[in-house]
């Protein structure tokens, strides 16, 4: 029987034959800490089959292992491809805790049988080529490991058991994306891990490390920082929420800093895929130089980790302020790992590309990109689908800018369209859009209007209220209704929009409301002409427009059904489609679509954040994403349709209206000198007192 099979077995504390013997044997646990970081521990004491680790090997995990022992964050998230030493960086961490600064530990498994298979296997390897550590075990099963220095090492799965009721000082959650997203309904792993630590404040430590393993279901995100992750759930949604670093190499030609990514690999377009493997080469995107595969060691140990909002001079110093969190958070791509080829990287990436166009199966795709890479996977589907960036080519400069926007040349009259916000959010969305020859439009303007002209006790301004002040939407009629936008011409002349078009629905009240600014509009001020209300009803047997008076239908306690409000139904789906058409069209003529160059992210991924289905279009799954310049958008197409603007008729622009002339002949152009056309003169009133004295 070995001396580690006996230590195993051993179950009992042991009993000490004298005082000495017992001082000797606890005095580990008294022992001051050996002021080392786990990577410094690694390489003093860490053996594997024989062999010392050796830092030098891996380079970038030795800026992780040691944020572990960080007093300035209290988790750290690795996200990286299959060998990339990455398990390693925990074992490490366990032999500095064991044999340097013991704290009590947590090792969390995705399964039960995962836990004791790693237990009896990896872990008992680890503790047999390790004789320093087997020295300081004290206790030993499966799922508990005591130490002389009284440490406690605790190896589980996790379930909200497991989390509750332990207070840790370090938790390890290993292979994170293949854990539950949500642990019995209590939240994600990493929090409930993170609270087990939070009794040590800033000497607490939660690591979750593994490779991405969650789907992407959003293809059409675009990233509001360098190193922002894609929205996936489980790992990289705790990445994101930390500082967000990356690994750069310094290119050893021109010495400038560019992460290694799989899509910087150049390798020949070869139906031979072990011969196009053996020719990659990794292009720095600077200066295009080719690295060879035989310069990755001196890439790596060159290599510096960047927070976002960082980058690398070509001396190789880092500049710029990087984000700033209690998570540290780092992300290696595929290229850099250690004990991956890059012909193998090629190789295997053509055979699953392969793969999925004879068959359709993406699994070896999948696979590929999550082990290998180290990335998240996008489905096929979502790939093939409108992207923003797709939309982003369709930007011009004309001249216009988002604090005065103007009407570029071809556009003939101008259509606004108002979405109502509702919650947190409320107040109104506008977008103003200009049409021109053919149907060719050009979205010229987009703004909010959160704050009303209603004042709170201290007189600031409250917010807006839609659903509930009919003063908030007396404010649309100079806001929108009789804005002016000067043309890119530069001669100072102006256009006033024809038509403006309100979302009708949205939280209780809104309806109402929206009724009532109509009848304000008819009665007071001569604008209802120009003023339409509008529901998308994505019924495919309903036509493209059509004016219907829902009201009449409509009583409430205090009023009869009136039926005098014309609403406007848009077939949503009807109208997507087109629009979907539209966004492909590259010809003038014929519905082709600008945006201005000012245009921000944002607008062009609430442009793409329905997804096509049998069913019809579908909002964005995650709410986080808004869709309301799409809603705008179709809306703008659908009030081409309105009885005062029949755009769409055959021979509209054969001979068309005064309002829609070239802009020397429109009626919706004016001058400096010139009173806006169709702008209503207020209503007058009658000051019946002095009428009567005049009379008398």
């Amino acid at each position: 029987m070995t001396l580690l099979t006996t230590l195993f077995d051993l179950k009992t504390t042991p009993k000490y034959r004298s005082l000495e013997a017992m001082i000797v044997e606890t005095s580990a646990s008294v022992r001051p800490p050996e002021r080392l970081t786990v990577s410094e521990s690694a390489q003093k004491y860490r053996y594997i089959d024989g062999l010392k680790w050796d830092n030098s090997s891996v380079p970038y995990m030795r800026e992780p292992a040691d944020t572990l022992g960080s007093l300035s964050h209290t988790g750290m998230v690795f996200v990286g491809p299959a060998r990339s030493s990455k398990s390693e960086m925990g074992i490490n961490w366990l032999n500095h805790s064991a044999l340097c600064d013991p704290a009590d530990m947590m090792i969390v498994h995705m399964k039960r049988d995962s836990a004791r298979d790693w237990s009896n296997k990896e872990l008992r390897r680890f503790f047999n080529q390790n004789a320093q550590v087997q020295a300081q075990i004290l206790e030993y099963n499966t799922h508990d490991v005591r130490f002389r220095n009284g440490m406690d090492l605790i190896i589980k799965w996790p379930t909200i058991t497991e989390f509750s009721g332990k207070t840790v000082q370090r938790v390890w959650l290993n292979d994170y994306d293949h854990m539950p997203l949500d642990i019995d309904g209590e939240g994600n792993a990493f929090d409930l891990a993170k609270m087990r630590t939070f009794t040590f404040r800033r000497f607490g430590m939660t690591l979750a490390e593994g490779s991405p393993g969650r789907e992407l279901d959003d293809a059409k995100w675009i990233p509001t920082s360098k190193h922002q992750a894609p929205p996936a759930k489980g790992l990289l949604e705790v990445y994101n929420r930390g500082d967000r670093r990356r690994f750069y190499w310094r290119c050893l030609s021109c010495g400038n800093g560019f992460e290694p990514d799989f899509s910087c690999m150049n390798y020949p377009d070869s139906k031979d895929f072990l011969e196009a493997g053996e020719m990659a080469t990794m292009r720095c995107t600077h200066c295009q130089h080719d690295h060879l595969f035989e310069d990755r060691q001196e890439l790596n140990e060159n290599g510096k980790w960047l927070r976002d909002g960082q980058y690398l001079d070509d001396q190789g110093n880092i500049h710029g302020n990087g984000v700033v969190s209690d998570i540290a958070s780092f992300w290696l791509k595929g290229p850099c790992a250690k004990y991956q080829t890059w012909s193998g990287l090629v190789t295997d990436y053509l055979r699953a590309k392969a793969g999925f166009e004879a068959t359709g199966d993406e699994g070896a795709l999948r696979k590929f990109t999550n082990t290998n890479l180290g990335m998240p996977y996008i489905p096929k589907a979502l790939v093939d689908a409108r992207t923003p960036e797709t939309l982003m080519e369709r930007a011009d400069n004309w001249g216009s800018t988002k604090e005065e926007p103007t009407v570029p040349h071809g556009v003939r009259f101008l259509i606004a369209t108002v979405d109502i916000q509702s919650g947190s959010r409320r107040g109104f969305v506008i977008q103003v859009t200009g049409f021109g020859e053919g149907g060719d439009a050009w979205v010229i303007d987009m703004f909010r209007m959160l704050k009303s002209n209603r004042l709170d006790e201290s007189g600031d301004k409250l917010p807006m209220n839609p659903a509930a002040y009919a003063e908030d939407w007396d404010l649309l009629i100079d806001a929108v209704i009789n804005k002016t936008y000067p043309l890119a011409d530069g001669s100072g002349r102006r256009m006033s929009i024809k038509l403006t078009a309100s979302d009708y629905g949205g939280e209780d009240g809104v309806s109402v409301q929206a009724r009532e600014f109509w009848r304000r509009l008819r009665n007071d001020h001569g604008l209802s002409g120009r003023f339409a209300l509008v529901k998308g009803m994505p019924n495919r047997n309903i036509q493209t427009a059509s004016k219907h008076y829902p009201d009449a239908q409509q009583k409430d306690k205090l009023n009869t059904a009136r039926g005098d409000v014309p609403v406007w139904y848009l077939n949503s789906n009807e109208l997507k489609d087109t629009l979907a058409g539209q966004f492909d069209r590259t010809d003038a003529g014929g519905g082709r679509w600008t945006f201005p160059h000012w245009a921000e992210t944002w607008f062009y991924s609430q442009l793409t954040a329905e997804n096509r289905t049998d069913k019809g279009w579908e909002p964005p799954k995650n709410n986080r994403r808004h869709n309301e310049a799409w809603d705008l958008t179709y809306y703008a197409l659908g009030m081409l349709r309105h009885e005062e603007v029949r755009a769409t008729r055959v021979g509209f622009w054969d001979s068309p209206p005064k309002w829609a002339e070239t802009w020397d002949e429109n009626i919706l152009v004016f001058g400096d000198t010139e009173e806006p056309a169709f702008h209503a003169p207020q209503k007058k009133s009658y000051d019946f007192g002095a009428l009567a004295k005049t009379l008398a």
